[in-house]
């Protein structure tokens, strides 16, 4: 029996001190939004890190009950109990998760207005290119939640299955089949989320650079957590990839 899942891991996080960004001008408030978008975030980059861990717990379930012998059909009934705990536990995570992103989307989508206002035509230009690509993100976001959700239903359809003696091996084979179909769904979904999330930290950097507010940008450790450099007013600038 074959059951191959992997998760991709790209948690990516800056640091931007910002050392000039005065009065109330129209690219300061583009700019208070688009980091307030980024906190609202930091629920998503959470999730991710217990979501990831939850498979592996899952995985190491399924190694467990592929061991077994219907003799031990018993073990293998809670066992599969376990991983329906697990995915329950990991449908709650991905509603957090959602909640996150469509909270930092609300905020992000307050932007769109003041685009027109911008002084600088290379800033309008790049703040209409930062619109554009973040959009597609939460678009592709929402297209691998739906993908990851698939996935959830045909690993507890699987579970379940396993919990019944007379399973026979042909219909337990098909479905490991679909379901490692559906894998592959939320690892391309995930790939062009964490595409479209590098490109927006791109563009994102040159629309800052284009509005004249200057940035600095330090690497941030893999806990992707907010670092403050002495007394210096830091934001967490860096959208982040997703780990599913």
């Amino acid at each position: 029996m074959v059951w191959k899942k992997s998760s991709l891991i790209g948690f990516i996080s800056l640091i931007v001190i910002l050392s000039a960004c005065s009065g109330t001008s129209t690219s300061e408030k583009v700019y208070n939004h688009l980091e307030e978008a980024v906190k609202l975030e930091q629920t998503f980059g959470t999730q991710q890190k217990q979501i990831v861990e939850l498979e592996q717990e899952e995985q190491d379930i399924y190694s467990q009950i592929i061991d077994l012998s219907m003799e031990e059909f018993d073990q293998i009934k809670e066992l599969s109990n376990q991983a329906l705990e697990n995915i329950e536990t990991r449908k709650d995570k991905i509603t957090k998760e959602k909640e996150s992103i469509d909270a930092s989307r609300e905020e992000f989508s307050k932007i769109e207005n003041m685009i027109s206002d911008l002084e600088e035509e290379a800033a309008k230009e790049k703040a209409n290119q930062l619109y554009s690509t973040m959009t597609d993100r939460y678009n592709a976001y929402d297209e691998l939640h739906e993908a990851y959700s698939d996935s959830l239903s045909l690993e507890e359809e699987l579970y379940t299955m396993l919990q019944e003696e007379d399973l026979e091996q042909e219909t337990l084979t098909d479905h490991i089949e679909k379901l490692n179909e559906s894998y592959q769904k939320v690892m391309d979904a995930n790939q062009t989320f964490n595409d479209l999330t590098t490109e927006y930290n791109s563009v994102k950097e040159e629309f800052y650079n284009a509005a004249g507010i200057e940035v600095e940008y330090e690497e941030n450790p893999a806990s992707g957590e907010n670092e403050n450099n002495n007394n210096e007013e830091t934001s967490e600038s860096e959208e982040t990839e997703s780990d599913e």
